[in-house]
């Protein structure tokens, strides 16, 4: 078995601050629905490089600031990112032998999941929507995460050596 190298912390806490700006950064009017979900995207990214460091509470600590940022019922994101990095573990050990193309859509699985979660709490809230738009950012950032897995991965071997 391979040995994964160290991954400082501090990095993991950096891409993670990095992914909540990127996720509560404006965006012209009509194009929020577009927006890729970058904290999932990551947490999933972490979860699955580095299970025995980052989980449910890195998940927990950014649904708690995101609820703090964008003024939602406090929990409500806390409960979602939990949820999703809960989901990661569980598919851990499927997941990384999976190639580019099926962690994408397991990727879209999981955030889809986890989205239809979200727009369920916000029925209970009283935000209600009829429509699959709610969707979309998963599919989008199921696209978006080859790229994002192959440049983290190349990174780690610039910073980190071979």
């Amino acid at each position: 078995m391979a040995r994964v190298p160290v991954i400082p912390l501090v990095v993991v806490w950096f891409s993670l601050v990095l992914a909540l700006c990127l996720q509560v950064m404006p965006l012209a009017e009509g194009w929020q629905v577009f927006r890729p979900e970058w904290i999932g995207l990551m947490l999933i990214y972490w979860c699955m490089r580095v299970p025995d460091r980052v989980g449910v509470f890195h998940g927990f600590v950014l649904g708690v600031l995101l609820d703090l940022i964008e003024g939602t019922a406090l929990g409500q994101h806390a409960l979602i990112l939990s949820l999703l990095a809960f989901l990661c573990a569980l598919v851990y050990p499927r997941f990384r032998a999976y190639s580019l193309v099926q962690q994408s859509v397991l990727v879209l699985v999981l955030l889809g999941l986890v989205q239809l979660v979200e727009q369920w709490l916000r029925t209970l809230t009283g935000e209600f929507s009829i429509h699959l738009s709610f969707l979309i950012p998963s599919l989008i950032s199921a696209f978006l995460w080859p790229w994002l897995a192959t440049m983290f991965k190349a990174l780690e071997k610039r910073l980190l050596g071979p």
